[in-house]
């Protein structure tokens, strides 16, 4: 296999790769972001490519002529930039880079990270949907995670490519820029005053392995990566010993500046968790993939306030 990760440059994209160079069946890994990687690679090239630059990436993928891809250059908005250059580095790179390793005659295999976003959160939408459900995502990043499913899925059809799309629930870790994260890390944190719904969290590393093993099976279809179990915006305030700012819904634009200011941006998305919730059924990818469970919620959470702690050093003296 030689594996063309997009979004390299990213914590999941990292780990993805580094996971790669385990793999025997893997002959070539390489990758390409406008940002380098943070780890040490052994096996895997990185190459600096914007997706702004569209000549340089379509070149760069039709030379290595990959057998599969890896699609992390699907940027969150709040996450690594603003919702607009969010966007459009995600349609850039997912129409150049797809359609480019498939142009270039080898392709046999995509798999894309895509999020519980697409289901969308309103009053008649499924409240833990499974694969099953039709998508009706309610945020411009939903909407954006939809249409690089549909654009893959088209060259799918046409190349008789298999393409998985794995519906992550947020990814939250310790060194991933995440927007609830850095939301649920600040000293006051904003609550619906009317509502309290259950959410879902991805440890990243779940979501890396979940990433490899469907590369490694060909998967074809979309699977939901969720976390066990389930909090709730007011839970997880209490458990990080966070102060909660209840909010009216008519108020939320003013206490996302407030936020904002505070160092969490947040995108539409992030108040679509915090009003309605973010579920769904993980069931289908344990079995289809044969991965362990992933690390409940909580486990995340209780991971992301252990890591937000700062433990003083205590010099020790020196022993005459």
């Amino acid at each position: 296999m030689r594996v063309l990760v997009t979004g390299m440059g990213g914590e999941l994209g990292t780990r993805v790769a580094q996971l790669l160079e385990d793999e025997p069946a893997v002959t070539e890994i390489a990758g390409i972001d406008f940002v380098p990687p943070r780890r040490r690679l052994r096996r895997a090239e990185f190459h600096r490519i914007d997706p702004l630059h569209r000549d340089r990436l379509r070149d760069f993928v039709l030379d290595f002529a990959p057998t599969a891809v890896a699609h992390f250059g699907v940027y969150e908005p709040a996450s690594r930039m603003g919702p607009a250059p969010a966007a459009e580095r995600t349609e850039l790179c997912t129409a150049i880079a797809l359609s480019s390793a498939a142009r270039a005659g080898k392709l046999e295999r995509i798999v894309l990270r895509s999020g519980l976003e697409v289901y969308g959160r309103g009053r008649d939408n499924a409240s833990v949907p499974d694969e099953q459900v039709p998508p009706e995502p309610a945020t411009p990043y939903g909407q954006s995670l939809l249409q690089v499913e549909a654009v893959a899925a088209g060259l799918g059809r046409r190349h008789g490519v298999s393409v998985a799309s794995l519906r992550y629930a947020p990814v939250v870790g310790s060194h991933v820029p995440s927007p609830i994260g850095r939301l649920l890390r600040l000293p006051v944190v904003p609550v619906s005053a009317t509502s309290d719904p259950p959410f879902q969290l991805l440890h990243p590393e779940d979501a890396c392995v979940a990433m490899v093993r469907a590369l490694m099976v060909g998967f074809d279809g979309p699977l939901n990566v969720v976390g066990g179990g389930a909090a709730s915006p007011w839970q997880a305030v209490r458990l990080g010993g966070r102060v909660p700012l209840p909010v009216l819904p008519a108020l939320w634009s003013w206490a996302a500046r407030g936020a904002e200011l505070a160092g969490a941006a947040i995108a539409p998305h992030v108040v679509e968790l915090i009003r309605a919730g973010c579920t769904g059924s993980g069931q289908r990818a344990v079995a289809e993939l044969g991965i362990a469970e992933p690390r409940p919620t909580q486990q995340v959470l209780t991971e992301l306030y252990q890591w937000a702690d700062i433990v003083p050093l205590v010099p020790v003296r020196a022993v005459a």
